[in-house]
């Protein structure tokens, strides 16, 4: 009995050896997705949009010909779409970074 006993302790110190590894990886990669960045535009380039991985601004780029028009509610909406894009980008690549740091598995966050 003691025998099996032991093999399962080493099961038990291999699986928390791995869970530790995990967490480690993840936090890595969260780390890494938090300092990227993620350009869309919209409007053909009138309206580009950039944010970091943690979801917040980096810049907002109007090209001042848009402007000409006075046409306030296209360059709401080609905001929008640029910010909506990044927004996709990044969860995206979220997705996709945490899965290889878990090896697949999915997390319940």
């Amino acid at each position: 009995m003691a025998r099996g006993m032991m093999g399962g302790n080493m099961n038990y110190n291999n699986m928390l050896k791995q869970a530790q590894k995990m967490q480690a990886d993840m936090a890595k990669a969260q780390e890494e997705l938090e300092q990227s960045s993620f350009e869309s535009k919209a409007g053909g380039g009138a309206v580009v949009v950039t944010m970091k991985g943690d979801y917040t601004m980096e810049s907002i780029t109007i090209d001042p010909m848009i402007l000409e028009d006075s046409d306030v509610e296209m360059l709401q909406d080609m905001i929008l779409t640029a910010v909506n894009e990044s927004i996709e980008k990044i969860t995206a690549k979220k997705e996709e970074t945490l899965g290889k740091a878990t090896g697949g598995m999915r997390m319940p966050f």
